[in-house]
Order: structure tokens, then C-alpha cells, then sequence
């Protein structure tokens, strides 16, 4: 870990280290992959203005998410299927992400339970959370966050259908997999994976298989009923009732417009997370960061605003901040370097972020992130075809 010094250093180690099919799930998006390119080219379009003599000796970073306090605005999203990546799972994220004192979501489709994660996570505790047709599993999944010291909810939105993710396709990493020779081949060149995949236990969904269990006897499989429960027919007036059974902070994932932001906060939401899911969903959706500005001015000053996907540099986050969000989202950073390194690699991701930061802040002459303000960035003056910014 010590000789990773980028996101790109650690997204490299986990190509090696991961059997293709389980490389290409983190790194792949849909269709031909132009949202996911553009969610980190687009950071490029954007320079930092600095200020200078000013007392940079010492950085003041703390902030809130979801009304809680972090060390820095930083999240990490939520990600499903983890422990394909690393047997330590979540619980290993949860670690690495207490000790830098971010916030963190766990996704419905985690491979840990809510009370597990909970249990492990110090920090300010979302989870993702869909409204499925099965009203019931969502409300339980309110209950259960409740119970287990939740701090926020997520509604994911952007997923009335999967994205067409041809990697995947290509790979036979569907659900359940139809595995070419290639990537049979592949699972064979990666015995350290292979084998910790086989002899670990058993790989489900953990805060759902109980329902398939009891609500189909076996007649139905986990990712069956999953599939048959996103609902295409979901309106606003579904996000009036989660905020109605909640009762706490409410983000929405997966808007990107300002007046789809105001909605969400007239029916109940305490912010919104702008997120086109990675890349993986829309493939010509714009980048999150493009978004803030807009949706800042639509909002005003109160509502929370989370720029989700394309950050690589701690950088990115300043520039975040200084269009109008509070905070920024990770999700494959920290995923490459757990399946770089497990715990150490997700604490080498959020060590050369946090680091980045910082210095960006020192250099722009910032001694303190509430002091960011919008004269410190503007449209950068090199064209972006010249840009050689990697989009992963």
C-alpha cells in the first residue's frame, strides 16, 4: 500500500488482483461508457482560483452530512455484491471509514447485515434504501435502520431498469452467471480470489435473503425476487410516504435537475444526492459535478446537496464544494482499494483523498471549508479535448 500514491495506483493493484469478470463490475458502465468517462473528465472543466497570504498553518475540514458530523465532506455511496471484491466486505469498509471519520451508506443489496454494519461503523450511518412493490420489505428496512442507530436514508431513484452493462454481458456475469471460457479462465489465473470465494461463507444478499426465504419457500431465487420488485410506476408522492415513516434525513440519489430537487424537497427530503449511479444507469446522462451549480441556486442555502461519482482527487472535492454542494460521494476509489488491500487499501484510498484535500485547501490559500466560496473556481481555459485526465 505504501507504494500507491493515486486512485489509479490502486485501481491498477486491483486489476491484478481481481479475476476479469469481478474487475470489470467495479469498472465497467453501461452502454458505451461515455457517462462514466465524463463523470471524471468533467472535474477537469473546472480551476480552482487560489487566494494567497493567507494563515494556511492551520486547516479546518470538519463539517456535517446528514446532520451528523465528519471530518471532512466526505461519503462513501453505497455499492451492492461487496464482498465479491474482498472477503472483509463491508465490515472492513466500516472500519477504515470510522478511523477517517467520514460518513458511509450501505447499500440494500450489501453482503452484510444493517445490525452487523451498524454494530461496526462509528460513523454517521445511512443506508440506501429502494421502495420496492413490496411496500412491507421497505417499511421493515425503516424499522430495522431505526433500530440499528441510522442516522440517514438514501432513496436510489434511478433504477426503474438495470442499465445495459455489456461487460458484463460479455463476461456471463449475469445473476446467475453464465461464465464464458475466458472468464473461467480468468477465475483460474486468480487462485488467491478464487479460492477465498469458494471456502468463505456463503455469498448472499444479506438483508433480504430471509424474505425470499420466507415469502417463496425455495420457489424463487434471491435475485428473481429482487428483480421483480423495482418499480417502474414510483412517483414523488412514494418519497412523501418513506419521509412520513422515517421521520429523519432523507436524501435523493439519482436526481439531476433542479426542478426534480425542488420536488424532492417539497415532498420531504431533507437533500438530494446528484448521481447518474456511477455511470452504470443512463449512459447520456451529464456529469453530477455539472449539476451543482444549477441545483444550488434552485435550492438555496439549506437543503443538502452531494455530488456523487467522478472524484479521484481530493481536489475534485474542493471544486464540489466551491460550486455549491456540501459534500462529495465515493464509490469505486474505496472499492479499488479494497480489492487491492482489504481494510489497509480502503484506508489508503481515504488517506490520499483526505491528503489531497488538505493541500488543495493550503495551496488555494482555504484555512477553512466554510469559507469556500464560489469566486474559487471557474471554467477552465484549456479545451477539453487536450485534457489527459484518466476517467477511472
Amino acid at each position: 500500500m505504501d507504494r500507491t500514491f493515486s486512485i489509479a495506483d490502486l485501481r491498477a493493484q486491483a486489476r491484478r488482483r481481481l479475476p476479469r469478470p469481478i474487475f470489470d463490475y467495479i469498472d465497467g458502465g453501461a452502454d458505451d461508457e461515455r457517462a462514466l468517462a465524463n463523470n471524471a473528465h468533467a472535474f477537469g472543466h473546472y480551476e480552482i482560483v487560489p487566494d494567497v497570504l493567507n494563515d494556511v498553518s492551520s486547516i479546518r475540514t470538519a463539517s456535517t452530512l446528514f446532520g451528523q458530523p465528519v471530518a471532512w465532506p466526505l461519503m462513501l455511496a453505497p455499492t451492492g455484491l461487496t464482498r465479491m471484491f474482498h472477503p472483509g466486505a463491508e465490515r472492513a469498509v466500516a472500519r477504515a471509514a470510522s478511523r477517517h471519520g467520514v460518513a458511509y451508506a450501505l447499500s440494500t443489496m450489501g453482503t452484510t447485515r444493517i445490525e452487523d454494519w451498524a454494530a461496526e461503523f462509528a460513523g454517521p450511518r445511512v443506508f440506501q434504501i429502494y421502495v420496492f412493490k413490496d411496500r412491507g420489505l421497505t417499511a421493515e428496512f425503516v424499522q430495522r435502520c431505526k433500530a440499528a442507530g441510522v442516522h440517514g436514508l438514501a432513496l436510489t431513484v434511478d433504477t426503474p431498469v438495470a442499465g445495459n452493462r455489456e461487460r458484463d454481458h460479455r463476461n456471463g456475469l449475469s445473476l446467475p452467471p453464465r461464465l464464458t471460457a475466458g472468464s473461467l479462465a480468468s477465475f483460474a489465473c486468480h487462485p488467491a480470489w478464487s479460492l477465498s470465494a469458494l471456502g468463505g461463507r456463503r455469498f448472499e444478499l444479506a438483508n433480504v435473503s430471509h424474505r425470499v426465504d420466507g415469502l417463496t419457500r425455495g420457489s424463487m431465487s434471491l435475485f428473481d425476487y429482487i428483480g421483480s420488485q423495482f418499480d417502474r410506476s414510483l412517483t414523488w408522492k412514494d418519497v412523501e410516504w418513506l419521509s412520513s415513516v422515517w421521520g429523519g434525513p432523507l436524501s435523493i440519489k439519482g436526481v439531476m435537475t433542479p426542478a426534480d430537487a425542488r420536488r424532492a424537497i417539497d415532498s420531504g427530503a431533507s437533500g438530494v444526492m446528484l448521481s447518474n449511479h456511477g455511470g452504470r444507469q443512463l449512459d447520456e446522462a451529464p456529469a453530477p459535478v455539472d449539476q451543482i451549480a444549477a441545483v444550488r441556486e434552485a435550492l438555496g442555502d439549506g437543503p443538502e446537496i452531494i455530488c456523487d461519482g467522478g472524484i479521484r482527487r481530493g481536489a475534485d472535492v474542493v471544486k464540489a464544494l466551491a460550486l455549491g454542494a456540501n459534500g462529495a460521494s465515493i464509490g469505486r476509489p474505496y472499492l479499488y482499494g479494497l480489492a487491492a488491500g482489504g481494510e489497509a487499501g480502503v484506508d489508503r484510498a481515504l488517506t490520499l483523498l483526505r491528503a489531497g484535500f488538505e493541500r488543495t485547501l493550503t495551496l488555494s490559500g482555504i484555512n477553512d471549508i466554510a469559507a469556500i466560496q464560489s469566486r474559487h473556481i471557474r471554467p477552465s481555459v484549456i479545451p477539453s479535448s487536450s485534457s489527459s485526465r484518466s476517467p477511472q
